[in-house]
C-alpha cells in the first residue's frame, strides 16, 4: 500500500482548515491509500494561532465571558485534530526529522499564501526539505496573495520541483500560469470532493428554524440586510463559532463536528468566509455572502467557478434582494459545475496516485 503524507494547516483553529484536512486524508484512504497528515510542530505558530482564536475580531477586544468560550472552542479543536490520522511529529523548521514517504500531497488551504500572518514564507509548504520520492499539490491556494512579481524566483524554483500541481481557485491558477508557464489542474476543495464524513454527521435539531451566521467583522449594510430578511421569514439568527452581537443566539464554543451539524440544520447561511459558502453548498442550503479583503479571491473565484455569483452581495445590493436570495434554492448550474470539477479532481488523483 502506497504511503502518502498530506501537508496542510490541519491544526488551525478554523472549521475549514480542520475539515479540508480531514476530508482529504479520508478521501485518499477511501481510494486504498495509506494516508496520514504530516504532524509538523511549531511553538511560534501555536502561539499565534491561539492568540488569534482568543481574539478573532482584533483589534476589537474579546470580553472575559467570550474569552472563556473561545478557550473552550480551542480545546475542542485540539482534541479533534489530535484524533485525525497523524504522522510522527517533527519540527516545522526541520523536516529532516520526518519519515520518508512515497508521495507527499501539499494542500489544500492557503499553503502558498506569502501574506499569511504566521504560515507565510515557510519553505516546507513549497516542498522544501520534504522527504518524499514525489511531491504534488491538491487544491493548493495562494489565498489573498495576488502578485506574480512579488512571488520571486526563489519561491518559483521551489514550486517547479513539484511533480504535479493542482489548485482550487482562479487566482492561484493565474499565478502558476504566469510565473511557471504551466497550466495547473483546477480541482475541488476536499470538503466538496469528499463530503461523505460531513454528511454522515446529520443535522442539528432545533425547535424553530434558524439562519446560521458564520464569520465575523461583517459590514453594517450586510447585517441590516440579513436581519431584515431573517425577520421577514421567521428565522432566528444563530452565530456559530464567533460572537456576532446582531444574532439572536451565540454558539461560540462549537466544535468542528457540531459546526457541520449546525450548518446542515440551518434553513439558510449568511457568511463572509470561504468555507461558509462550501458548507452551504455541501448541504444545498441557500446562502448569502459578503466579500472581505482577506478572503476576496477565494470567495469570488469559488462563486464564479460554480455559477453562484448571485449569492455574493455588496453595499449597493438592495435590501429586498436578501429576502430573495436566502429563500431561493441554489442555482441549477451549481450541481453541474461541482460534478465537472469533481471529475477533474478524480482524473488528477488518477495521475498522481499511480
Amino acid at each position: 500500500m502506497q504511503e502518502i503524507g498530506v501537508l496542510t494547516f490541519h491544526r488551525c483553529i478554523n472549521y475549514g482548515s480542520y475539515w479540508q484536512a480531514r476530508c482529504l486524508v479520508e478521501g485518499l484512504r477511501s481510494k486504498g491509500m495509506s494516508a496520514v497528515l504530516l504532524e509538523h510542530r511549531s511553538g511560534r505558530v501555536d502561539r499565534a494561532e491561539w492568540r488569534c482564536a482568543l481574539q478573532p475580531a482584533s483589534p476589537v477586544l474579546t470580553t472575559a465571558a467570550d474569552r472563556q468560550l473561545y478557550a473552550s472552542k480551542i480545546r475542542k479543536f485540539v482534541a479533534a485534530s489530535g484524533s485525525l490520522p497523524l504522522s510522527s511529529p517533527f519540527p516545522m523548521e526541520n523536516p529532516a526529522e520526518m519519515q520518508n514517504y512515497e508521495l507527499v500531497i501539499v494542500g489544500s488551504d492557503e499553503v502558498w499564501n506569502l501574506e499569511h500572518p504566521w504560515y507565510g514564507h515557510v519553505p516546507l509548504f513549497f516542498g522544501e526539505g520534504l522527504r518524499a520520492k514525489r511531491i504534488a499539490s491538491y487544491a493548493a491556494s495562494f489565498g489573498s496573495f495576488t502578485s506574480p512579481d512579488r512571488l520571486g524566483k526563489g519561491w518559483c524554483d521551489k514550486l517547479r520541483r513539484l511533480d504535479r500541481i493542482a489548485v482550487r481557485d482562479l487566482n492561484s491558477q493565474r499565478l502558476i500560469q504566469t510565473t511557471l508557464g504551466v497550466d495547473p489542474d483546477l480541482v475541488l476543495d476536499p470538503c466538496l470532493q469528499f463530503p461523505q464524513s460531513i454528511r454522515a454527521l446529520g443535522r442539528e435539531a432545533m425547535s424553530e428554524p434558524y439562519l446560521a451566521i458564520y464569520g465575523h467583522s461583517f459590514p453594517d449594510w450586510f447585517k441590516r440586510g440579513v436581519q431584515r430578511s431573517a425577520r421577514d421569514n421567521g428565522l432566528r439568527l444563530v452565530s456559530i463559532g464567533y460572537h456576532n452581537d446582531w444574532a439572536d443566539e451565540q454558539r461560540i464554543d462549537t466544535g468542528p463536528e457540531a459546526f457541520a451539524r449546525s450548518i446542515a440544520g440551518a434553513t439558510a447561511v449568511a457568511t463572509n468566509f470561504f468555507h461558509g459558502c462550501i458548507f452551504a453548498l455541501i448541504n444545498e442550503k441557500p446562502f448569502v455572502c459578503a466579500l472581505s479583503s482577506y478572503r476576496l479571491n477565494k470567495v469570488q473565484d469559488l462563486t464564479e467557478m460554480l455559477g453562484a455569483r448571485r449569492r455574493v452581495v455588496t453595499e449597493a445590493t438592495p435590501q429586498s434582494y436578501y429576502r430573495e436570495v436566502i429563500t431561493s434554492p441554489l442555482e441549477a448550474e451549481i450541481a453541474g459545475s461541482i460534478a465537472t470539477l469533481r471529475n477533474n479532481s478524480n482524473r488528477y488523483f488518477g495521475h498522481v496516485l499511480q
